[in-house]
């Protein structure tokens, strides 16, 4: 049958140069760029508002997640309740409180 098609030999393989680390190496680089650009900010910023709700004390000024304004009149291990009104209070979970606002916010609004 080798009368139709002339033999094919391969080449000599090329010599090895790498030692087997870089998908290693790659691995490594690929960690550290997951840690430092989405692990360690979002592990911050849950740090720093879990410190804001255990904070929260009567008084306050805060906005909710969903955009309500007002002021803390009771806080519960779960709940706070705040005046958004004269005479108008609204219960909502402690962890809905987006931020709290400086002193004397809700007046200039």
């Amino acid at each position: 049958m080798s009368f139709f098609i002339a033999e094919a030999l391969a080449a000599d393989a090329a010599p090895a140069t790498g030692s087997g680390f870089e998908p290693l190496i790659m691995l490594a680089i690929f960690g550290l760029i997951f840690y430092f650009m989405i692990w360690r900010p979002q592990s911050k910023r849950a740090k720093e508002h879990k410190n804001l709700l255990a904070d929260l004390a009567k008084g306050d000024e805060v906005i909710s997640s969903g955009g309500i304004a007002g002021k803390v009149t009771k806080v519960t291990d779960n709940f706070v309740v705040m005046e958004i009104a004269d005479g108008v209070e609204v219960k909502v979970q402690k962890a809905a409180i987006a931020s709290v606002l400086p002193k004397g916010t809700l007046k200039a609004v």
